[in-house]
């Protein structure tokens, strides 16, 4: 995992906060953690991007444009896996929003299919999964776990 840090104003950080935006839109990001530091008109949002460079982690699949294809999650995973992906996907976009962060600063895609294939309902569970370290599990695993337990307790043992 590779680290990157923008110092974001407050007053005037519209260039930085773009300059944040297209980072993210093009890393594989594992990891954000902001700090607002307060210093009257200086104040400035500190922010740590965790990521993988293209290369790292998942194999990226060229579609022609440079960008990695998208998984579609129905095709991957089973019916009754699919409705608790897309709860798990609902419950991250509410916290998101409550937040003010992009989805995927909570959880990816691929982290949450992953929760769902691993049939995770423990914490020592969700940290196996690539990607989700300490911030993560503290601020949004109860959440994510609590979700994943009731969904998995009303399926039999040896459902997939």
């Amino acid at each position: 995992m590779q680290l990157r840090f923008f110092t974001i104003p407050i007053y005037g950080g519209g260039d930085t906060a773009d300059e944040l935006n297209r980072f993210l839109a093009g890393h594989r990001i594992l990891s954000v953690d902001r700090q607002l530091a307060q210093d009257g008109a200086n104040s400035a949002w500190a922010v740590c991007v965790g990521f993988e460079s293209a290369g790292q982690g998942r194999p990226q699949s060229d579609n022609g444009r440079g960008k990695q294809d998208k998984v579609d999650y129905r095709e991957v995973l089973n019916e009754a896996e699919f409705t608790i992906y897309a709860r798990l996907r609902s419950l991250r976009k509410e916290i998101a929003e409550k937040e003010g962060l992009p989805v995927y600063a909570l959880f990816t895609n691929e982290q949450l299919a992953e929760m769902v294939q691993r049939r995770v309902v423990t914490a020592a569970a969700m940290r196996e999964i690539q990607g989700i370290g300490d911030a993560r599990m503290e601020k949004y695993a109860e959440s994510f776990l609590r979700q994943l337990r009731e969904a998995f307790s009303t399926q039999p043992q040896d459902a997939p």
